[in-house]
């Protein structure tokens, strides 16, 4: 594709419009968006912690993609495809790649990937991971990648084109089980409602952050409800969800939706979906039968207590009937549930995807 970047005309934003959608139109004629930034943790990562050589969060290996096309492990933390892929199958496009898989090449129109397993809001989260892309560095990340499209359609093409993509941002479950994992060093140097500021404070700041490079409509998921995790669950005797995590999860939530709601009034032209993971989640537990969930406690893949002692890794067990367990692994869900909750995202009411859903996002002009 070849774009001309500077005219001496008065037709050059008009005649780089053209050109931009004719490219778009081009690459996908069925895509409802042109482009889908994935930004977030190992819930969205699709490879880009393979490429991180010292990181402990990897899930290049089986058991991981038992379930995905020709059972290939991608790095992927599921037994099939994950939430990046379902949200990029609704609007039609393909899978936004890994960023670091793109090192030295272009970067496709269609989107990035910047999610990166084991990462948190706070730069700190994820540092017994030893590698991984914090938030911050995803952001940064994402402005060498829009240098990269003014090159290619102009500045007023990029910002058209950024203006009308989807941003997602699935990040803050792996900060709160770091706070509430045994021997936890935050959990000396904070208050669980300190701890939950910081997190809203920052997140706001790397979202500014994004909105003054152009992204304008946002995905933003809640945390889920990390107490119920087979990591949390393995701690109580009883097996069941430990209280006092669910609570600062949601606590957090609810400090989340505000400041989404504030940042909307502060920065007028962007638009958001919060998704209520943690509600989706507790719905799912309390009607599981009805889903067709016979497992709501133990890890599909991994070893000892709620099969949560260990990730998911090649001597690992794994159970044959995973389109029956909710979680995937300690820390995951499996790919049914994650399709399931992509499902609420893009179509679903006021209850889990708030003001708007997803599809209303994509439409607002």
């Amino acid at each position: 594709m070849t774009v001309a970047t500077s005219y001496n005309v008065n037709g050059t934003t008009l005649l780089l419009v053209f050109v931009f959608v004719f490219a778009i139109l081009r690459i996908s004629h069925a895509a409802d968006v042109p482009a889908v930034y994935v930004l977030g943790s190992s819930v969205v990562d699709v490879g880009n912690n393979n490429y991180l050589p010292l990181s402990l969060a990897r899930a290049n290996f089986r058991h991981n993609g038992i379930d995905y096309p020709n059972g290939i492990s991608t790095g992927r933390f599921s037994n099939g495809k994950n939430i990046a892929d379902f949200i990029a199958k609704k609007v039609g496009l393909p899978t936004s790649p890994p960023y670091l898989s793109l090192m030295g090449t272009t970067p496709p129109i269609t989107g990035v990937s910047f999610a990166s397993g084991g990462s948190g809001i706070l730069n700190r989260t994820g540092v017994n991971y030893v590698q991984y892309i914090s938030l911050a560095q995803q952001v940064e990340y994402f402005s060498t990648v829009r240098d990269k499209l003014i090159q290619q359609l102009g500045q007023s093409g990029a910002q058209m084109h950024l203006s009308q993509s989807i941003f997602t941002i699935f990040m803050g479950n792996n900060d709160i089980s770091a706070y509430f994992t045994a021997g936890s060093a935050v959990s000396q140097q904070y208050t669980p409602q300190q701890y939950v500021d910081l997190m809203l404070s920052t997140f706001k700041g790397l979202l500014k952050m994004l909105y003054g490079l152009g992204a304008r409509k946002m995905v933003v998921s809640g945390v889920g409800a990390i107490g119920c995790y087979p990591a949390q669950r393995k701690t109580n005797s009883t097996g069941e969800c430990i209280v006092e995590t669910n609570y600062w999860s949601a606590r957090y939530n609810e400090g989340l939706k505000i400041m989404l709601q504030d940042l909307k009034y502060e920065l007028l032209e962007m638009n958001y979906v919060y998704f209520d993971m943690y509600g989706a989640m507790i719905n799912l537990f309390q009607n599981a039968q009805t889903y067709g969930f016979t497992n709501i406690k133990d890890a599909c893949c991994g070893l000892g207590n709620l099969n949560a002692d260990a990730p998911c890794i090649p001597t690992s067990n794994y159970c044959p009937n995973r389109k029956n367990y909710v979680f995937w692994d300690l820390l995951h869900l499996t790919e049914v549930v994650t399709s399931m909750f992509v499902d609420i995202l893009y179509s679903g009411t006021l209850e889990y995807a708030v003001p708007i859903n997803m599809r209303q996002l994509i439409d607002v002009c």
